[in-house]
This record gives C-alpha cells, sequence and structure tokens, in this order.
C-alpha cells in the first residue's frame, strides 16, 4: 500500500518503520521529528496524504487531530482510509469520522496500547471504531504494527476501549503501588509480597507485567530509574479524557476521578513529569498518612 504517516515521533517512528519493513511505501511528516529510515519526507501533512491508500496519524491531542484532519482531507482521493491511531476524546473521533464520511472517504479511530517497546517490537494492540470496511482495508497494517487489532463498534468506540482500559490502568497502578509501601512499613518483604499478589487475587497487570518495584517481577521501568515506557503525563491525558467523557455521559467513576487528582498533583506539583507512571511507587515510600 501506499502509506501516509502523520507524526513520527516515539511512538509513530517505528510504526511506520516496520510497515517500510514489510514491504509499503511510507511517506511521512512531521513538524519537529527526523524521517526514519526507508520513509519518504513530505513538506506537508496534505503533501503525506496525497495519493494515499491509507494515511496513519499519531498526534498529542484531538485538538491537533481536528486541525491535520482539516488539513489532509481535501488531498485524500476518494475511498482512503483515514486511521487515527492517537488518543483523543471521543467526540473529536466522532467528528473526523463524519468530515471524512462527506469528503468520500472513511475514517478509523484505533488507538493502542503498548508503549514505546510494544511499537518497536510491532506486538501494540489496536482498539479500532469505525465501519467494518474501513477495518478490513487497514487491518493488514494492524497485523504488521500490532500483535492483536479488536473491532470496538461505530466511530468513537476505539477510543472509548482506550480510555476505559488505562481509567482502569491508572487506578490499579497506584493501588498496586500503595500496596507495596505497606508492605515496606509492615515489614513484608517485596518478593515475597509479589510472589503471593501475583499468584492470589490481588494479580494485576500493573504487578504481574509491569510491576513498579525494582527487581521483582519481569524487567519493567522501575528496573531503569522509571525512565518512561508509558510517561506519567501520558497517563494524566487519559485519565483526565476519561473524566471528561465520564462527565458527558453521567457516568459515576469515583476511582478514576481520584487517579486523575493523584496522577494531577504528580505529574503538576511534584516531580512526576517525565518519570513512569509506575513511578507512584517511590512518591508513596516517602508519604505519611493524612
Amino acid at each position: 500500500m501506499k502509506i501516509g504517516f502523520i507524526g513520527l515521533g516515539n511512538m509513530g517512528a517505528p510504526m511506520a518503520r516496520n510497515l517500510v519493513a514489510a514491504g509499503h511505501i511510507v511517506t511521512g511528516y512531521d513538524t519537529h521529528a527526523a524521517m526514519p529510515d526507508g520513509v519518504t519526507g513530505a513538506i506537508s501533512a496534505a503533501g503525506a496524504a496525497h495519493d494515499a491508500d491509507v494515511v496513519i496519524t499519531m498526534l498529542p491531542n484531538g485538538a491537533i487531530l481536528r486541525t491535520v484532519a482539516k488539513e489532509v482531507m481535501p488531498a485524500l482521493k476518494p475511498g482512503a482510509v483515514l486511521c487515527d491511531c492517537s488518543t483523543v476524546d471521543v467526540e473529536t473521533a466522532r467528528i473526523v469520522a463524519d468530515e471524512a464520511a462527506r469528503a468520500g472517504c472513511l475514517a478509523i479511530d484505533a488507538p493502542v496500547s503498548g508503549g514505546i517497546g510494544g511499537a518497536a517490537a510491532g506486538t501494540l494492540t489496536f482498539m479500532a471504531g469505525g465501519t467494518s470496511a474501513a477495518f478490513e482495508i487497514v487491518r493488514p497494517l494492524f497485523d504488521i504494527m500490532g500483535q492483536k487489532a479488536v473491532h470496538c463498534g461505530g466511530a468513537g468506540a476505539g477510543q472509548a476501549a482506550k480510555i476505559c482500559n488505562n481509567m482502569i490502568l491508572g487506578v490499579t497502578m497506584i493501588a498496586t503501588c500503595e500496596a507495596f509501601a505497606l508492605a515496606d512499613k509492615l515489614g513484608l518483604d517485596r518478593q515475597k509480597m509479589f510472589d503471593v499478589v501475583s499468584t492470589s487475587s490481588g494479580y494485576s497487570w500493573s504487578m504481574n507485567a509491569y510491576c513498579p518495584a525494582p527487581g521483582v517481577g519481569p524487567k519493567s521501568p522501575s528496573d531503569n530509574g522509571y525512565q518512561p515506557g508509558f510517561a506519567a503525563e501520558l497517563m494524566l491525558k487519559d485519565l483526565r479524557l476519561s473524566q471528561q467523557a465520564a462527565e458527558l455521559a453521567d457516568a459515576d467513576t469515583p476511582m478514576g476521578q481520584l487517579a486523575a487528582l493523584l496522577y494531577e498533583t504528580f505529574v503538576e506539583a511534584e516531580d512526576g513529569r517525565g518519570r513512569d507512571f509506575s513511578a507512584m511507587l517511590p512518591r508513596f515510600e516517602k508519604r505519611q498518612r493524612g
């Protein structure tokens, strides 16, 4: 396929490299990042979209996505697919899908899970929202960039799945960090704590696959000084999106709301910015009750 790729940062660059390695022709555009090997650079987002079968975007937020979508829509050929892999609000995903339909194109919102490591290894999970026709066109690309793609429903369903998933992740990571800090104060060895919880009812991805305690469980960012695999500010972004969606849907999400507030404090008032979201553990280690 001829693929346009807009947004070639920490996530987009390795995704584009995997597409090139699979034999696809990729034209890229980014306002700052250098072009990955094998990707032909364009001078504008519209230039990257010209004559493409699929245009993939990986952008910081919904406002930027809406701006880019308006620029690339006139450059898309009829029947082309705009596949947004950013994590944005559900409303923006639906607006972009409507604009694509009016332009005679297809759109799919397909945010990812798996982080920078998953992007490099081609093991991302894609949560897709849009028509079945759009999903089937892009599915072969999902198979290259990831290990699983789930068609979650119509426009916006991919974003809904992503923010619900990451609300769970944010809440469980905080609980996992709290539990390790409590275990420390109770004199419980961290390895023993892991051995029990990882095979008991406290089992979770935060504990078993991404343990926030250094030297415990599989290798994770905690073993690398909490250099981000998934930065705390990105978790804050996703939790804010979850609460924005909850407000619009009139859904009661007290744990999600509290997690958003805790990550806001961690990122904006403490030392969380630029650290992995699991660095909540050293935060709780230093704190006392009240």
